[in-house]
């Protein structure tokens, strides 16, 4: 049986072709790569406004740094693997015709006795010019990152970044810039920590250290340890231990007007396991801010579920379950001897941090309050 015509018409409508998703100019993309000691993350974005969006993304645990405590050396095996990561990442940029990028290598390059050789080896594997960063431009894009997530009442800040091989602390003293522009005062660090910010008011850094202990290397150091509980407490007196010439300060510091701002794996995998999200959502944990009790409870959750119970949680995930004690140590320890009782978790890092450098330094950001 034929299908019947609509009333009032000679014929069937003709169907309305939808145009296609207009395709970003290359001319506009920006792309960021962070090679870490445990993973390989990429980010490709256009800028938008005062922030960007975001057109493809790469994230993979290569476990670079795989036996560097014990060797000092990068493994074949792990350089192999890492260099197949890095393959799949030209052909991203190769694809979108990326016209500016910035890719980075941390901790693992710079430690190891053949981090040189082996970003060398890159370039003549994949084309790829690795640039392996100082701990200081490490801590200071893991900073200006995070703008977004500044209150405009904090007065002190603290942002920690925990990665692979080493731990980034950055204290920020922000009285006398004025509240509404406190946002945008961490983003004009992208300069450096000493540079002169015109005739703005500027975001004081009053110190920050790069901790040479990161979940993956903090693991390491005591894997002999058979006892997870034992473990867990050495690993967090250990970091603590390594804080000594920097935590100090904390007891000068109010509470009121201080926030510190935690941006890793770790902490937003305790945050998700917090929120009991079965499968990760950024939009509920990037901004997410949780008090030590709360932190406490994840962690104490963790330790009662063991490594094979941790190993089977899909709040913690695969790649995870092996880091989260030794990250979750180092978070304890800070929320310890920081005078705050709440953690302001951010699900942003390095990229978003070389991405917002690159996009200021071009003058395409608009400056507009976050």
């Amino acid at each position: 049986m034929a299908p019947k015509r609509p009333k009032g018409a000679g014929a069937f409508p003709k169907a309305v072709e939808t145009p296609a998703p207009k395709q970003p100019d290359p001319a506009d993309l920006y792309a960021a790569l962070d090679l870490g000691t445990n993973s390989c993350r990429m980010l490709i974005a256009q800028p938008k406004g005062s922030q960007f969006h975001v057109v493809d993304s790469f994230s993979k645990s290569v476990q670079l740094g795989a036996g560097l405590e014990n060797t000092g050396r990068l493994s074949r095996a792990s350089m192999n693997r890492t260099i197949s990561a890095m393959r799949i990442c030209r052909e991203k940029l190769k694809r979108h015709g990326v016209s500016h990028m910035r890719l980075v290598a941390t901790e693992a390059c710079r430690r190891a006795l053949n981090g040189a050789n082996f970003v060398a080896q890159v370039r003549r594997d994949t084309g790829l010019k690795l640039e392996i960063i100082k701990p200081e431009e490490e801590a200071r894009l893991a900073v200006i990152s995070c703008a977004p997530l500044v209150s405009v009442n904090t007065e002190q800040l603290l942002v920690v970044d925990i990665g692979g091989g080493s731990t980034e602390l950055v204290w920020i003293d922000l009285t006398h810039v004025p509240k509404r522009e406190r946002p945008r005062a961490i983003m004009r660090l992208h300069a450096g920590f000493k540079s002169d910010p015109g005739p703005f008011a500027a975001a004081k850094v009053v110190d920050w250290i790069s901790v040479p202990l990161g979940v993956a290397t903090l693991r390491d150091q005591f894997s002999d340890v058979e006892d997870d509980a034992a473990r867990f407490a050495l690993m967090s007196w250990f970091f603590e231990e390594n804080l000594e010439e920097f935590s100090p300060y904390a007891a000068a510091q109010a509470r009121e007007g201080f926030q510190i701002i935690g941006t890793s794996g770790t902490v937003t995998t305790v945050a998700s396991s917090h929120l009991g999200l079965k499968r990760y959502d950024r939009t509920k944990v990037d901004g997410l801010r949780m008090t030590s009790d709360q932190i406490d409870t994840v962690i104490r959750d963790y330790l009662t579920l063991g490594p094979a119970g941790r190993r089977a949680d899909p709040r913690i995930g695969k790649d995870r379950q092996a880091l989260i004690m030794s990250g979750s140590a180092i978070l304890q320890a800070l929320m310890r001897l920081w005078p705050t009782d709440r953690l302001s978790v951010a699900d942003r890092g390095l990229r978003e941090g070389l991405l917002y450098a690159q996009m200021s330094a071009h003058g395409v950001l608009e400056d507009t309050p976050f």
